[in-house]
């Protein structure tokens, strides 16, 4: 794995639009549980590409649905103003954030 290779990286295409799946990529093949609930990171998910913080960046600021997993990647989400804090949902200390944007005319 790349150092400079942070984050995981999947896209898929769904209409028009492009969903943006981006985890923190130490947490690939992680099992979180909550009780009864148990999420699985799988890399079959998560991972087409390795991915550094510029993509990153450029992905999440280009993107109108993302689903990220992880504190690096939420925080740079954060950064860019794209949430709130009381966004995101803590699960076995591991922050999920969804961001839907809607983008155009209506």
């Amino acid at each position: 794995m790349n150092q400079n290779k942070i984050f995981a990286l999947r896209k898929i295409k769904y209409q028009e639009t492009t969903m943006i799946n981006i985890c923190d990529i130490e947490l690939l093949d992680k099992e979180i549980n909550k009780g009864d609930f148990i999420i699985q990171i799988s890399k079959n998910y998560f991972l087409e590409e390795e991915i550094d913080e510029r993509e990153a960046i450029t992905m999440l600021k280009s993107s109108s649905v993302l689903n990220l997993v992880g504190n690096r990647i939420v925080k740079l989400a954060l950064e860019l103003r794209l949430a709130k804090e009381n966004s995101i949902k803590v699960i076995d200390n591991i922050p999920f954030l969804m961001i839907f944007r809607f983008v155009g005319n209506y």
